[in-house]
């Protein structure tokens, strides 16, 4: 089976994209699959990382006023089409599939222009604009949640949760603790606000750590995003808070082996994006769920509320949120034995194991049709 993916911009969209790759080369072993993305986007190192060729397209979002980048990102996507066109003759895909982010637009749309099979899969409850846009035009749209239905016009859904990657359904947890050289008794504390780097989110974790740091009282790993990285470890330093001083804390760009980090970590504080809860739910692992305010219709909050309604999460808005408020979240949860543990079987029981196998069951009648 031949088959084009596309989705960028955020781990969020790239990460279903791979999890589908890997489930199709699992049951065909033969087939060929490449990404298209953007060259700015996480999928350029994400993508290449995980061994499928990216074909990539200069592609960018719409602003919601009237701006002359608007018109430039018209013709920007209009071009993208005509490439995408001419990649779809040359390649001759069996299907192409879309899991989000602007880059999916041009190639679904010249695939349906094409008469080619094709699916979107949409991981959020409010669909994004540009699930909206493709989703009459598709053979069929892919759900991570049920409510999502109510929100588009299309000829066929159907509810098949969000796939996770392999390696987070099968991570071991003593493999990753002795990968990352813990102790026995260790906790471990992850946090990560997103592939870019929210400045908010990023604040409020090094105000976490400047309260944490001198205990030493456990490691804490954060990923501080394409941006962060620029200027955290900066401030952090002027404060004093260093790595070489504070070995416990290690703050990264992006954690790439995030099935180890995740597995290993005692305590997770995270944006509610739906890939990322149902890596939690899989995982069972209890977090603290800051949903960022930036995003369609605020989905991340009642993501967020649903975990924490469940008994799974704490859910701290982010205009609530400080170093001091994470803090005693933190202090509270990590050492509570009793709490984790029912915040892990809470959290398994929202988990859909079987996402992969929805999608795979949904996709192959496009392809044998």
């Amino acid at each position: 089976m031949k088959v084009l993916l596309c989705g960028g911009g955020t781990a969020g969209h790239v990460n279903p994209a791979l999890a589908i790759a890997d489930f199709i080369k699992g049951r065909r072993p033969g087939s060929d699959i490449r990404f298209v993305g953007t060259p700015y986007g996480i999928e350029s190192k994400l993508v290449p990382k995980a061994g499928y060729p990216l074909v990539t397209m200069d592609v960018r979002g719409f602003k919601r006023k009237l701006t002359f980048d608007n018109v430039t990102n018209a013709g920007r996507a209009l071009a993208a089409v005509f490439r995408c066109k001419k990649l779809i003759r040359e390649f001759q895909p069996d299907l192409v599939i879309g899991t989000g982010g602007y880059v999916s637009g041009p190639l679904v749309w010249a695939a349906c222009d094409k008469g080619i099979p094709t699916a979107i899969h949409e991981q959020n409850a409010f669909p994004g604009l540009t699930t909206r846009k493709l989703a009459p035009r598709v053979n069929k749209v892919l759900l991570g949640f049920e409510a999502a239905a109510t929100r588009l016009k299309c000829r066929e859904s159907v509810l098949v949760g969000n796939p996770i990657r392999r390696e987070i359904l099968f991570a071991d947890r003593a493999a990753a603790r002795e990968k990352l050289g813990l102790a026995k008794d260790e906790r471990l504390l992850v946090s990560f606000g997103g592939s870019m780097g929210s400045r908010r989110f990023n604040e409020n974790i090094m105000s976490l750590m400047a309260l944490h740091c001198e205990q030493g009282a456990f490691r804490h790993i954060h990923a501080a995003g394409q941006f962060g990285i620029k200027w955290m470890p900066d401030e952090l330093a002027e404060q004093g808070i260093t790595m070489q001083r504070y070995p416990k804390i290690d703050i990264r760009e992006y954690i790439y082996d995030m099935e180890s980090v995740m597995a290993a970590a005692d305590l997770l504080i995270c944006r509610a994006g739906a890939i990322t809860l149902g890596e939690l739910a899989v995982m069972g692992k209890p977090s603290i769920l800051l949903p960022s305010p930036n995003v369609t219709d605020n989905h991340q909050y009642f993501n967020a509320l649903a975990f924490a309604e469940a008994g799974a999460a704490l859910l701290l808005e982010e205009k609530d949120t400080t170093g001091a408020a994470l803090y005693e979240r933190v202090s509270s949860l990590l050492f509570d034995d009793a709490r984790l543990a029912a915040m892990q079987q809470a959290a398994h029981g929202l988990a859909i194991f079987d996402s992969a196998q929805r999608i795979y069951d949904s996709i192959t009648p496009l392809v044998t049709a």
